[in-house]
């Protein structure tokens, strides 16, 4: 048996051996303690799967880290990036290069509203950095607010935004950043009877800390489009829309993170364009051009963008828009445009992951919640589904978690997993075969984790 990279399986064991051991003797990991992890070693993909250590395929259902939107090895972006090492490998952030520029074309002509100027990163964390940079600059105001439940980054600024228990330990309380709760009805911080009362209350509660914090300190409110690590919770109708108005009323900025739900993963190009909102400043990366490169960036709006026509922006990074990274983005936004793989990943999630996901909940007890759209789904595992008592506690995991994990990897699945959730996150381009396989691990999975669940 040969691998999708031409090695053998015996071949690809032997350099999975020696990688390995390399790694563990001289690779830090990130948000691990490192003597308790056992990474798996990855060898190979190809458009939906990956092959690891022992040779044994994966269907991808994490998309890595939710940003292998158009799969692995699109052939596309691997021969451009090829192509484009060949002309030209890098060049400094001052100078024009075609490719950046036309990747900034090709993402302008999709971002929402007038966004159509592109300040280019290394990825998310440092587009929500710049992002927070230009409202503050732009209001001349400190304090940014963020909804609890939320990630935007490991950075100094983007970590203490972040909303979810990565920030505790970088957390030194003087970053400008005041937290609020939005709408999540499933888990009401508001004692919400139905999507519109939830939607309505979140927004008191917010219109509340914006007058207790005082709206003249306030430069910007930061909101996932739909938030994902933290559990892929789609805001109700009404919701975005009000946190605009808001924001209009008092001089705010609004910032869209679309670093995960972005190019596709929701079945539109944007994720805020389900809600009909244009914010003044989105941050994206990941799906940008699938990861095959590192690159993030930032959308601006005119009027903000037009305070740096004859004042210096304060900010920039060496690799900003490399030529590498913006030729894979080229390339990848126009796969998914020639290929229709956005339209695919809206039809594959209303088709079938959806429906499928909704079957399983309706026989599992031990699923309380499936939520989602396009191939961006979650679901919420409970141990009670009365008191919706999570299966593993907030923060952590639990010996039920890691046993439906490893039932799924054994089947040949890699999920996405997040506390006590399995996010169902394949590529947009994953096929109905594929996603049906997929929910079947999942089903038989989930019966490991009914056993921990109240009768």
């Amino acid at each position: 048996m040969t691998l999708p990279n031409g090695l053998s399986v015996e071949a690809a064991r032997e350099q999975a051996a020696r990688a390995y051991e390399l790694d563990r003797r001289h690779v830090f990991h990130s948000w691990s303690a490192q003597r308790r992890i056992q990474p798996m070693t990855i060898t190979a993909a190809q458009g939906s799967y990956v092959w690891d250590g022992d040779g044994r395929r994966l269907l991808d259902f994490s998309s890595q880290m939710v940003n292998t939107n158009i799969g692995h090895q699109h052939p596309k972006v691997v021969a451009a990036v090829r192509d484009q090492a060949a002309t030209l490998c890098t060049i400094a952030p001052q100078h024009v290069n075609p490719a950046r520029s036309e990747a900034a074309r090709l993402i302008a002509e999709r971002t929402p509203g007038e966004l159509d100027r592109i300040f280019f990163t290394n990825g998310g964390a440092d587009a929500v950095e710049h992002a927070v940079r230009m409202a503050r600059l732009y209001t001349g105001r400190p304090k940014v607010l963020s909804r609890y439940r939320s990630y935007h980054g490991g950075t100094e600024t983007a970590v203490n935004l972040t909303g979810d228990p990565r920030r505790w330990p970088n957390d030194r309380g003087a970053a400008g950043v005041v937290h609020f709760f939005g709408p999540f009805l499933y888990r009401s911080q508001f004692h919400a009877r139905d999507e519109a009362e939830e939607s309505r209350r979140a927004l008191e509660h917010l219109e509340q800390v914006v007058a207790f914090e005082g709206p003249e300190t306030i430069a910007a409110i930061l909101l996932e489009s739909v938030p994902g690590t933290a559990g892929i919770m789609v805001p109700p109708p009404g919701y975005l829309a009000g946190v605009r108005e808001l924001c209009d009323r008092h001089g705010i900025v609004l910032i869209a993170d679309e670093v995960m739900s972005g190019f596709g993963r929701t079945g539109r190009w944007f994720a805020i364009d389900h809600f009909d909102v244009v914010p003044d400043l989105l941050t994206f990366a990941k799906g940008v051009n699938s990861g095959y490169v590192p690159l993030g960036g930032v959308a601006i709006a005119p009027r903000i963008a037009a305070i740096f026509d004859d004042r210096a922006y304060p900010g920039g990074l060496t690799y900003s828009g490399h030529p590498l990274a913006a030729a894979a983005a080229v390339a990848t936004i126009t796969a998914m445009a020639e290929e229709r793989i956005v339209e695919n990943a809206a039809d594959i999630g209303e088709r079938v992951l959806g429906p499928g996901l909704r079957e399983l909940a309706a026989r599992h007890p031990s699923v309380g919640e499936v939520r989602g759209l396009g191939v961006f789904w979650a679901l919420e595992l409970v141990r009670d589904p009365a008191t919706r008592e999570p299966l593993a506690p907030y923060g952590g995991t639990s010996e039920a978690m890691i046993e439906v994990v490893a039932a799924c990897r054994d089947a040949g699945l890699l999920p996405f997993v997040n506390f006590n959730r399995l996010h169902a996150v394949p590529p947009c381009t994953i096929t109905e075969a594929e996603a049906k396989e997929g929910l079947a691990i999942l089903d038989e999975a989930l019966r490991l984790a009914d056993r921990h669940t109240l009768p």
